[in-house]
């Protein structure tokens, strides 16, 4: 009864959206990528290239432009691994322990994303600087934070740190852990039931995390600008060393390091489509397989006289009919 009296709101057109409201949605959504995105990042490459490939070439090899190059890729080398290995630990934690004080931790974990990377620049300069008790102590051991690589390093792990734990926490609490429970069981160590069942069922995730990391940990300006003191040569990044450029009327300088970094972001961007794309066909592949009937596959050709089936052929006169018989 409940099945006939069922309401088709598809068929509806009460229900429906009317095909130029669509449309309108659409032009809405369309135009202001283009004005937002397309044009803006088109600018970019065209301001770089207006002058030359010679002279955009020139810019990104001049000796500020490579340091910078180095010390951003620098930077974004050291803080990936660092950052995989705290986000899985800290989605680790939070997904499979119960403990008091688990709601502080997943507050704390957005702290990065509420609080201004100036302000936390300046929060590293009052723990590193030189006349704070740690900064005075490590200078004097030799040790720089504060204007430093180090410092790049310590204001970029604070803005990048959560991305990884935020795509592995939803992932770990959806799966589970009753297939770690199994394999521990069954006898496996911590360290094989990490690396043969945990880690292929979060692997998508870590890999969108570290592409997210990566791409803030090259972009970052805020926190850096203020941890790096902008020494030339030394301590700037590619986007500290756009706007020392730009204020000094050295546009096509500054115009090529930022389509460098853009086609980078671009290639970040271009490398997650890839994976999704993976990821749904491996999805869709094993929900075939789910679906599909248990048949026999056979790896050996069929002839028209017999059946072939693990180098034996079969003639088909001599099979027996083990279809019911309608006398039985």
């Amino acid at each position: 009864m409940q099945i006939a009296n069922s309401y088709d709101y598809q068929s509806n057109p009460a229900t429906k959206d009317s095909p130029w409201i669509r449309r309108l949605f659409i032009i809405i959504a369309v135009v202001f990528m283009v004005i937002m995105l397309v044009i803006p990042l088109l600018a970019v490459f065209y301001e770089a290239l207006k002058n030359g490939w010679d002279l955009y070439v020139a810019s990104l090899v001049e000796p500020e432009a490579v340091q910078a190059i180095k010390l951003t890729l620098l930077t974004a080398a050291i803080v990936l691994p660092i950052n995989m290995i705290m986000g899985v630990a800290i989605a680790w934690l939070v997904t499979r322990y119960q403990f008091r004080g688990k709601q502080l931790v997943t507050t704390l974990l957005d702290l990065p994303f509420s609080v201004s990377p100036v302000v936390a620049g300046l929060m590293f300069i009052l723990l590193f600087g030189l006349n704070s008790p740690v900064g005075g102590w490590l200078e004097g051991l030799g040790f720089q934070i504060i204007f430093a690589v180090p410092g790049i390093v310590l204001a970029t792990l604070f803005v990048t740190f959560p991305f990884i734990a935020r795509e592995l926490i939803p992932v770990m609490q959806t799966q589970g852990d009753s297939e770690e429970q199994a394999a521990l069981t069954l006898g496996a160590s911590g360290w094989q039931t990490f690396w043969h069942i945990t880690l292929p069922n979060i692997k998508w995730a870590l890999l969108y995390g570290l592409i997210l990391t990566n791409a803030r940990a090259m972009g970052e300006f805020g926190a850096v600008s203020v941890v790096s003191g902008h020494i030339r040569g030394e301590t700037n990044t590619m986007p500290l060393l756009v706007e020392i450029a730009y204020n000094e009327y050295n546009f096509t300088a500054a115009f090529a390091l930022s389509s460098l970094l853009a086609a980078l972001a671009l290639l970040t961007l271009l490398v997650q489509q890839v994976m999704t794309k993976l990821q749904e066909r491996k999805f869709a592949k094993s929900e075939r397989l789910q679906a599909a009937p248990d048949l026999p596959v056979s790896a050996n050709p069929t002839d028209e006289d017999g059946l072939i089936t693990d180098g034996q052929t079969i003639d088909k006169s001599r099979t027996v009919d083990r279809r019911p018989n309608s006398d039985d």
